[in-house]
């Protein structure tokens, strides 16, 4: 068999396979058989070499015609795979725009986001700022400047998370009030939400991370009237205007005087229950008159300026506001328990 005839084989077999090629796969396979760098036509050109001068323009031409057909049928058969393939998928995407909607779950705000955004709308309607400080903060802004030095006994209650010597996770946001003294002159009105760390054992009331909310306000006669004012304000937007409050003496090395405020329970209105533990009141927050010491480490003369400073448990919040008596169930991710909210 001679290259001409050779040629026209390989032109018949490759009508005849694309023919009945059916995918793209299979198309791709037949291009490389007959138009590869080691497929039949290319083997056909290379015994060229054996035919006399005369035959060579002529076979060659041939063979560039067959390559012509080849690669012109391979290109439409391509295009009818691929419209074909179109086809398919737009049949099997088709939407019914008259059948009803899928229900999609939507998120929405943790009970604990919920609550601090409340929060902080009460405050800032009566002109507070909210700031925000490092949770990795330096021994000075957490214990020092707020008047609990080293060795001091305050310091063993709040099971600190040490990272050198002098560096560690916050233990309460109240470094956030020298930050702010050292770098804003009084008035200030301010309050800073964030997390915190200390080195409790999990269980219902107590975890290594929970969030508090610090408070402070410092300018020329400020009073522990003021403070009353402003914690009343807040419980009543907060649980409703028949709450009412309550201070009892406490001690705070960063306070004097100081006290814990409890509000009454809105649960029953202070006839007592299982909430209260039959008290009528609640505890809520500590606070007190900014100590003196402090306002000088902020570098604010006491001689001038008085303030007050509270710390509200956010967790506490949320648990009294809703009900809950397991704060493990705000840090469990569980969706039976979030989707109520």
């Amino acid at each position: 068999m001679n290259q001409k005839e050779q040629l026209e084989q390989i032109r018949a077999a490759a009508e005849e396979i694309l023919q009945k090629t059916g995918s793209l796969e299979e198309l791709d396979a037949a291009r490389v058989r007959f138009l590869g760098k080691k497929g039949e036509l290319t083997a056909v050109l290379k015994t060229m070499g054996s035919l006399s001068p005369e035959e060579r323009p002529a076979v060659g031409q041939a063979a560039n015609t067959v390559r012509e057909q080849i690669a012109a049928a391979i290109e439409k058969k391509t295009a009818e795979l691929k419209a074909k393939a179109q086809d398919a998928k737009l049949l099997r995407e088709t939407i019914d725009v008259t059948l009803p909607g899928e229900a999609v779950d939507i998120g929405h705000k943790h009970p604990l986001s919920s609550v601090l955004d409340e929060v902080k709308e009460i405050f800032m309607g009566m002109g507070f700022d909210v700031r925000q400080g490092p949770e990795v903060e330096w021994d000075y802004y957490n214990f020092e400047a707020l008047n609990i030095p080293k060795g001091h006994p305050a310091r063993d209650t709040q099971d600190t998370f040490y990272i050198t010597e002098n560096m560690l996770l916050r233990t309460q946001t109240s470094g956030c009030q020298i930050r702010v003294m050292e770098n804003q002159k009084p008035p200030i009105r301010i309050i800073a939400p964030g997390r915190v760390f200390r080195s409790d054992a999990v269980d219902a009331t107590h975890s290594p991370i929970f969030h508090q909310i610090e408070g402070m306000v410092v300018d020329e006669g400020v009073t522990m009237g003021d403070l009353v004012g402003t914690l009343d304000t807040f419980a009543k937007r907060l649980y409703g205007e028949d709450t009412r409050i309550r201070l009892r003496p406490h001690h705070f090395p960063f306070t004097e005087p100081s006290c814990e405020i409890d509000v009454s329970c809105f649960k029953c209105g202070g006839k007592g229950c299982s909430m209260c533990k039959n008290e009528g009141w609640i505890e809520i927050l500590g606070g007190g008159m900014v100590h003196p010491k402090v306002l000088e480490n902020g570098g604010i003369d006491p001689e001038k300026y008085s303030g007050f400073a509270f710390g509200i448990g956010l967790e506490r919040l949320v648990m009294f506001k809703y009900g809950l008596d397991d704060m493990r169930m705000l840090y469990e991710n569980d969706v039976r328990f979030l989707n109520q909210f």
